[in-house]
């Protein structure tokens, strides 16, 4: 077992927390303490009223996720954000959130494991948010853009929706899990010739189109499954505990 302060100040310093900024409100760290020592911890993509049942279920003190509960201007406890907050009271369970902190980590970020995992060598990073942080990797590749579809299939496990506005064969890629597609015209300007993120809007097929790109949307939810888990992982093994993670896909 391990008290939640330590397992705290671990977490904070592994990610950098004071360090990397993140969108105006998104709060990082501790999100809900509890009173239990830890022994078991959950990871999961998203903060629900579904996976902090499943990690209450798990019999974790607590959960790990990448979307927390806290987004901007402080929320009343009502509704939707009241039953979420009573659910984890009632569970006694913590919940730790880590967004940008954790997509841009060297070695667990959703990046970094997402090219990893499709054979991909990673050469740097890309994907300005702010003047001082990129959110995205670029890495080279020596495929067609049909295998790295079926890449994507295997890692993801969905159907990727592809924009076909490059080269028929892909050498230099970029990748923003999540939300990503406001950078398209980033990936462009560094010479990328394709461009792998979780989702997009309509226009984006035509800047894709128009720039010259390929654009792979291959699910904000299916790109941003490897950074927590791992997390969760790294965890378990420096405070010798047992972690589980909760898969709950939205298709989206």
């Amino acid at each position: 077992m391990a008290e939640l302060r330590e397992i705290v100040e671990w977490l904070d310093g592994f990610l950098s927390l004071d360090s990397i900024p993140d969108y105006p409100g998104a709060f990082n760290g501790l999100q809900a303490e509890n009173r239990s020592p830890v022994d078991r911890v959950a990871a999961a993509t998203d903060a629900t009223l579904e996976t902090i049942a499943g990690a209450a279920q798990a019999d974790a003190q607590l959960l790990l996720v990448h979307h927390g509960l806290f987004w901007g201007d402080p929320l009343p406890l009502t509704g939707i954000t009241y039953r979420r907050v009573r659910a984890l009271l009632d569970a006694d369970l913590a919940l730790y959130s880590a967004h940008l902190p954790l997509d841009v980590h060297p070695d667990i970020g959703n990046g970094v494991l997402l090219a990893r995992a499709l054979d991909l060598v990673v050469e740097g990073r890309f994907g300005r948010w702010r003047e001082d942080l990129e959110v995205g990797v670029w890495a080279t590749a020596d495929l067609s853009l049909e295998a790295l579809a079926e890449r994507l299939v295997a890692v993801c496990g969905s159907e990727p929706h592809v924009i076909p506005g490059g080269p028929g064969h892909v050498r230099r890629l970029g990748i923003v899990t999540g939300g990503g597609a406001s950078l398209i015209s980033q990936a462009h300007e560094q010479g990328l010739d394709t461009f792998v993120t979780g989702e997009g809007a309509h226009h984006h097929y035509h800047e894709a189109m128009e720039l010259g790109l390929n654009v792979i949307f291959a699910g904000h939810y299916a790109t941003e499954t490897l950074g927590v888990r791992a997390l969760a992982e790294h965890l378990a093994g420096a405070f010798d505990l047992e972690s589980v993670f909760l898969d709950r896909p939205t298709g989206l």
